[in-house]
């Protein structure tokens, strides 16, 4: 069995803690010129990636952040982990009874901006798909719905932090926001989910698009309903029997932890598992606003950051250039 060796330790440990300490100092830099922390975390992956520390020291490069082997796994499932942590805090942060007052608006919005994009993306893969690269082998449809679907779908995490970096998140025009992008990446996953059956690409947890798409709305149905009551009623007894904060913050990851498993399971993006899990325990009374700062800053300053830097390292803007991609 492969394991880390003290090496791989030693470099995994090297590159996250370059990795945060970039993304903090840019992100803080970011937010000193009114502009949100998410811009200079993204920023600091630019720079320590191919774009620019690939093309001055490529041996750097190619040591801190390798593209194969056990340390690119390592970087890749810590970052994995982060983004499902920070959807978490998203979902906390959720006003359940905006959404419910904007939830239409959400909607109309979030139906909108997919429908335009996914059309003329659909029509031009279907009039020129051979300008935008598809194999002659290759199933149109499926290239067509490909290539619609990613000119759609929205970034909802970006979208997530940009709003609370600049403090409109739990707003009025930031819960439409946020209703809306989610009603979108649902809505593109689960196409994404039909396209990736349709190439054959779905891997192990492939499950009929209908089994899929009932799992995901019964998923949603449970953890606004069954699964809210019920984490209503567990934290008053985790508040008066565990010790603060930690109880509640290992409830809390815990349960998008298992939520993010289920929904990657049934072939929808494990952040929107958490991102439920988040809305679930955020609406609670009991939950303390210590608690809730808490597990914010936790997540936030330290988790977030490395994965939104870790975005920069996987683009490479200077094609011409020798640098290894990652």
């Amino acid at each position: 069995m492969d394991t880390l060796t003290p090496h791989n330790i030693t470099v995994l440990f090297l590159s996250l803690g370059i990795l945060l300490g970039v993304a903090r100092a840019l992100g803080e830099l970011a937010q000193r010129l009114h502009q949100p922390a998410i811009l200079g975390e993204l920023i600091a992956g630019v720079i320590l990636g191919p774009t620019v520390l690939g093309n001055l020291a490529p041996e750097s490069i190619a040591y801190l952040f390798p593209s194969t082997g056990p340390n690119a796994i390592a970087l890749e499932t810590i970052t994995s982990l982060a983004i499902v942590l920070f959807l978490l805090v998203a979902g906390i942060e959720v006003d359940l009874s905006t959404v419910w007052k904007q939830g239409r608006l959400g909607i109309k919005i979030g139906l909108t901006s997919m429908v335009v994009p996914f059309a003329v993306g659909f029509l031009v893969a279907c009039v020129i798909p051979a300008t935008l690269g598809r194999h002659l082998e290759s199933d149109p449809l499926a290239f067509a719905l490909f290539l619609a679907t990613a000119l759609s779908i929205s970034a909802l995490p970006v979208i997530a932090k940009t709003l609370m970096d600049m403090g409109l998140y739990r707003s009025d025009m930031g819960m439409v926001v946020v209703s809306a992008a989610v009603f979108n990446d649902l809505v593109g996953w689960i196409i994404f989910a039909i396209t990736l059956g349709m190439m054959g690409a779905g891997g192990e947890h492939t499950h009929p698009i209908g089994l899929t798409i009932a799992l995901t709305l019964g998923f949603t149905l449970v953890m606004l309903t069954a699964g809210r009551w019920l984490i209503h009623k567990l934290l008053p007894i985790l508040q008066a029997y565990t010790q603060w904060p930690g109880g509640v913050l290992g409830f809390a990851l815990t349960v998008a932890l298992l939520g993010a498993a289920f929904t990657e399971w049934i072939g929808i993006h494990a952040i929107f598992g958490s991102f439920l899990a988040g809305v679930a325990i955020g609406d609670s009374a009991h939950l303390r606003e210590r608690t809730r700062v808490t597990i914010e800053h936790f997540v936030s300053f330290i988790f977030a950051p490395l994965f939104f830097a870790s975005i920069g390292l996987k683009v490479k803007f200077v094609t011409h250039s020798d640098g290894p991609a990652v």
